[in-house]
């Protein structure tokens, strides 16, 4: 069985074991941090410490993976994670590469690349991404796994599809799996499956990310049917969809015989500075949006209505090990 790598280090496909296929660690506007959260409310010690904790009281649960998909736009400092993980040695962190946005590309692409004042070739973003999954991520020698990219209310705007275009090319290149955020009150994941197979993407190799804030099993099984991963993976997040609902469509589609196509987990992580800087806020606004609520109450529910241990093993274990073999 090939390696995955992980902040670690490769590890064997196989020893993924239960994994959590979308949660951060740290989400966090580095400019922010720079400029107004030291001696305010960052805490490098503090928030390290914090981040340990709670990444052990995960491990503890039996999860032993989790794919963190934390890119560019979204703060992604590997040193801190490497330093968290130096400490939960009993868990693996897999991360990503890419570019988060809604709209725009950074301004550092806006002037290079095809169509611009400095068109060289093909986007320079590839030659960043392909970097960070065969050489490492900004010398830390941690390579990243998979490419993460997004399309949310905005739709497919000309610097978003920009960004899936030039993962679509980087997938071509390396067979690296893909993950993108999308945004399910626009049905955004036909978009994303549509212009990504038409790129020559495996969509086998694809996780629709925030499937699972839908509840129309029709748009899912349509994704699905293309052999794209529905990411089920912002349990917790109850303003979005209730976690009772969420269990229902899990069920309802493993019912209907699409366990091996849905992946688990929440889109927590132990710090996000998007709601301010209090770190009561969340727990205050959403009180199940955290590492455990998949172990002690979600799993609980699904064999409840009826789904088996076999298929909860599919959706922890064997779909993220087949996604990340290439």
């Amino acid at each position: 069985m090939p390696a995955v790598e992980t902040v670690r280090g490769p590890v064997d496909a196989t020893a993924l074991g239960r994994t959590l296929m979308h949660e951060h660690v740290f989400v966090l506007g580095t400019e922010n941090v720079q400029n107004y959260g030291a001696g305010d409310w960052w805490d490098e010690e503090e928030k390290v410490a914090d981040a340990v904790g709670k990444l052990r009281e995960l491990a503890g649960l039996g999860v032993t993976t989790i794919a963190d998909p934390t890119v560019w736009g979204l703060g992604r400092y590997l040193p801190r994670i490497q330093r968290v993980n130096e400490q939960v040695p009993e868990l693996n962190i897999i991360v990503a590469t890419g570019i988060y946005t809604y709209n725009d590309v950074p301004f550092q692409f806006h002037h290079r690349g095809p169509g611009t004042l400095v068109d060289e070739g093909p986007d320079p973003m590839i030659a960043d991404f392909t970097r960070d999954l065969t050489e490492g991520v900004a010398g830390t020698g941690v390579r990243a796994a998979f490419l993460k990219c997004a399309v949310d209310a905005p739709g497919l705007t000309p610097g978003v599809e920009r960004v899936l275009r030039a993962v679509a090319a980087t997938h071509r290149e390396t067979g690296a799996p893909v993950t993108v955020h999308t945004e399910s009150s626009i049905h955004a994941g036909r978009t994303v499956v549509d212009l990504l197979g038409k790129e020559g993407v495996d969509l086998a190799k694809v996780v629709v990310g925030h499937a699972g804030d839908s509840n129309d099993l029709d748009y899912l099984m349509e994704l699905a049917d293309t052999g794209a991963i529905l990411g089920m993976d912002r349990f917790g997040l109850d303003i979005i969809n209730p976690t009772a609902e969420r269990v229902a469509t899990v069920a309802a589609l493993c019912e209907r015989g699409y366990a091996d196509r849905m992946v688990l987990s929440h889109d927590a992580s132990c710090f996000i500075d998007w709601f301010g800087p209090d770190p009561a806020t969340v727990p205050a606004m959403q009180p199940n949006w955290h590492y455990r609520h998949i172990s002690e109450d979600v799993l609980p529910a699904l064999r409840a209505a009826g789904v088996s241990d076999a298929r909860i093993d599919q959706m922890l274990v064997e779909n993220p090990r087949r996604y990340f073999t290439r």
